[in-house]
């Protein structure tokens, strides 16, 4: 939600810097379907076919999550990319850590009103001794704010970095049509 919403307002926010928001359909990502590979196998594992951790379901997790790097280190040149993949590797690392589980504090998940998953398998929960446990979800909108969750020091520099991007294309597509011609 932390991304919609850092999404949501570096679109608003673009008019205000005079940049055109046609330069982000222009941009040209090398091997998109690495991503959208990842979200799939996220979305199948979390929302789809939910049930109890297995081998399975952990690799396809682990595995959406290194699609997601690859394809950020083949983009690395699209500014901020290199500050979402910061914050992907930050999350990677936790839940390497956790043996697949995002570590996420009790009360992170008590003020966000999260009730912990039980037998299902989570992309967060809580883990007892959690490894890493700062990079974790340690950070929470609370429950009476409209988009409550828990996240992660990572997910605000996937948030960041994806403002960025939006702004910086934006930004330098405009000053390129303004700039005079040879």
């Amino acid at each position: 939600m932390l991304l919609l919403v850092a999404i949501v307002v570096a679109v608003a926010l673009v008019p205000l810097v005079r940049g055109d928001l046609r330069a982000l359909a222009a941009l040209r990502f090398r091997l998109p379907w690495l991503v959208a590979a990842a979200l799939v196998l996220q979305i199948l594992v979390i929302t789809v076919f939910p049930g109890p951790r297995t081998t399975l379901r952990l690799a396809a997790y682990l595995s959406s999550y290194a699609l997601a790097v690859v394809f950020l280190f083949l983009n690395r040149r699209i500014p901020g990319l290199w500050l979402i993949g910061t914050g992907a590797v930050l999350n990677l690392l936790a839940i390497g850590a956790n043996a697949g589980v995002m570590p996420a504090t009790r009360d992170a998940l008590a003020t966000a009103g999260v009730v912990p998953p039980g037998e299902v398998f989570a992309n967060a929960a809580y883990v007892a001794h959690a490894r890493l446990w700062f990079l974790g979800d340690v950070f929470a909108i609370p429950a009476s704010w409209p988009l409550a969750n828990v996240f992660s020091v990572g997910d605000v520099l996937i948030a960041l970095g994806a403002a960025w991007a939006i702004l910086a294309t934006a930004r330098r597509s405009a000053r390129e049509r303004r700039a005079p011609s040879p």
